[in-house]
């Protein structure tokens, strides 16, 4: 109890704790963005329920692995080599790394099933919902987004949680050694994906344009997650500064696109 107070009483350990949970809800976007995506393809009545079984998932796994932080730190050891000379080229930049840890196989895997995933998403919004058909009552695309099975949906979410808790408490570790603000940075973070779970998928989900913003934004982070494993580091502050500009330019033109149509809408009442 003494060590918690202390903490408390600590201004580093509540700059750490700020840091921490800024740094946890912005890595909890990218698990939010595809939890969305993923549970909007259910039927209407299951989806917020499937979002919060994700994100309470998402919750056990990262307090399961902060509670063994020992193991977790051990990811980080050399499972194989391949034996290839790597280091820096002759321009100064550093080649893959030929040596694996079993963090660098999780997220090459995880990398590749959200590449694949993104892809396939892509493909069918450029396609169309015309291959799956409509429901028995003639409506356009209810079939294909009921096709997804609430079982196969919370598989699927489970495979990434695991891939980004497993990124977010490695992140925590190297920011702090005290496990308590690091429980407090996960709860907090894990609060704020709860209030923003409906509202943000209710969002991508009337605005297709969206849709294929986010499908993108997870085919980059699939592609950075692979990276990360071969030891090619790509600075993150590069891909969310990327990821909020483009953010900010769809948002103009939603409201850009909203203003024209009430614009046509008060013209024809007009007429």
């Amino acid at each position: 109890m003494e060590g918690i107070f202390e903490l408390i009483q600590s201004p580093a350990a509540w700059a750490a704790l700020v840091t921490l949970v800024v740094m946890e809800v912005v890595l909890g976007i990218d698990n939010l963005l595809f939890i969305s995506i993923l549970t909007n393809k259910l039927p209407e009545e299951h989806r917020s329920r499937v979002r919060r079984i994700g994100i309470f998932m998402a919750l056990g796994l990262r307090l399961l692995l902060l509670s063994m932080i020992a193991w977790l730190v051990g990811l980080t050891a050399t499972v194989f080599d391949l034996g290839i000379t790597g280091g820096p080229n002759e321009h100064g930049g550093a080649t893959f790394e030929t040596a694996f840890s079993a963090r660098d196989l999780i997220l090459i895997a995880g990398g590749l099933f959200l590449v694949w995933k993104a892809t396939r998403e892509i493909h069918h919004n450029v396609e169309g919902d015309s291959h799956d058909g409509d429901d028995p009552n003639g409506v356009p695309g209810v079939a294909g987004k009921a096709a997804l099975g609430v079982g196969s949906a919370i598989f699927q979410i489970i495979l990434l949680d695991m891939v980004f808790s497993l990124d977010s408490i490695l992140t925590a570790v190297g920011m702090t050694d005290d496990l308590p603000i690091m429980v407090a940075a996960v709860l907090i973070a894990v609060g704020a994906m709860l209030v923003a779970a409906d509202p943000l998928a209710n969002f991508v989900n009337k605005n297709p344009s969206v849709v294929m913003l986010a499908l993108s934004f997870l085919l980059m982070i699939g592609l950075v997650l692979i990276a990360d494993g071969f030891g090619v580091h790509v600075p993150k502050g590069y891909i969310y500064a990327a990821m909020a500009f483009s953010a900010l330019v769809e948002t103009l033109n939603i409201v850009a696109s909203r203003r024209r149509a009430r614009a046509k809408a008060r013209a024809a009442a007009s007429a």
